[in-house]
């Protein structure tokens, strides 16, 4: 039996006072295993809504989740989405009832952030 896909939307955040947001990557659970990704089409759209210091800070933080592996738990995740600031968001953790596939997790990340080309850790 295989595990269901859970998931949480990183968004960046263009006017949070009206809770304007894109979303730019999604970070899966499955088990033990996180992985993040984010579209690099979807960050570069953001440069046109921040300002430039924005759009470089959005990037490293974006760079430093997909390479330095600082998300290690559920419990990092549950954090970060009630951590706010004016220019990173993360949904709750949810849940699908999808068996986390490489195929289910295409199918999210598609849906849910970009059909692009993306960056994955």
């Amino acid at each position: 039996m295989m595990n269901n896909l859970r998931y949480s939307i990183i968004f960046g955040l263009i006017r949070p006072e009206i809770s304007e947001q894109i979303s730019l990557g999604i970070i899966y659970v499955d088990g033990n295993d996180i992985t993040v990704r984010y579209s690099e089409k979807k960050l570069h759209v953001m440069q046109s809504f921040v300002s430039q210091a924005s759009y470089e800070a959005l990037k490293t933080v974006l760079h430093a989740i997909t390479t330095d592996h600082p998300i290690n738990s559920v419990a990092d995740i549950s954090y970060l989405s009630r951590y706010s600031n004016n220019l990173i968001g993360f949904s709750e953790l949810k849940e699908i009832k999808l068996d986390a596939t490489e195929e289910s997790k295409e199918w999210l990340f598609n849906n849910y952030v970009s059909s692009d080309t993306q960056s994955v850790a």
